[in-house]
């Protein structure tokens, strides 16, 4: 497995970069010195190891584009697009609302991931579950499904390129504390909820040489949420 001294300068890829998340994800890499890609079709401000490209993830053209912006050194590939939507039981929800999370939960971080790892000596891959993947609620069936199908997706990825160097795993949370989530539910415990920057420091640790033995696993990020 390729080995880094500490000099040398690693590339991640975060997608979604300047979302509630992405921004903590971004700025955690960014402390440990890590250059940071960061992709969203809302770019940030360019600044030192910090480069963002805009596209559209559910685009191959786009995302192929994106990708090789990332240069020669691309070790990291953080996937964090994805969405929740909530509405009636399975027989009030129509098809296509269904079909609509299975897109917004599973395309990007499919052709984000198959652009990427042919680009990769070694390296690794997280991608964002969810608890509810787990421990379903009601009336939220097309998120649940499909943010199942993607831990399925990082199972077979483990499964498919482990061997090759690279490392595939998921962090599942529970609600993060983040400004458009606090908006939404303004009366629920805050207390309980998880900081992006704690989940950042999840995602760091799986990228890292630390967690080199850890490959398919599925983190819970829960807290007391």
């Amino acid at each position: 497995m390729r080995k880094y001294e500490a000099d040398m300068a690693r590339t991640a890829l975060i997608t979604g970069a300047t979302g509630g998340l992405g921004g903590a994800v971004v700025e955690r890499f960014v402390a440990d010195g890590w250059s940071v890609l960061g992709v969203d079709k809302r770019p940030g401000e360019d600044r030192e190891k910090v480069r963002f490209v805009e596209a559209d993830l559910f685009d191959q053209e786009q995302v192929e584009h994106a990708v090789v912006q990332a240069g020669s050194d691309l070790h990291a590939v953080v996937n964090l697009v994805g969405g929740f939507a909530q509405g009636g039981r399975v027989h009030e929800t129509p098809i296509e609302e269904f079909e609509r999370q299975f897109t917004l939960n599973l395309r990007p971080t499919y052709l984000v991931t198959a652009a990427a790892i042919p680009r990769m000596q070694t390296g690794t891959v997280v991608c964002v579950g969810t608890r509810a993947a787990l421990r379903p609620f009601p009336t939220a069936a097309g998120y649940i499904a499909s943010k199942a199908a993607l831990l399925a997706l990082v199972r077979a990825l483990d499964t498919e390129y482990r061997d090759d160097g690279i490392r595939v795993n998921a962090v599942l949370p529970s609600v993060i504390d983040t400004p458009a989530n606090r908006a939404s539910m303004p009366d629920a415990d805050h207390a309980s909820w998880v900081a992006p920057a704690q989940i950042a420091d999840v995602i760091h640790f799986l990228s890292s040489d630390a967690s080199a033995p850890i490959s398919g696993a599925e983190i819970p990020v829960y807290g007391r949420a």
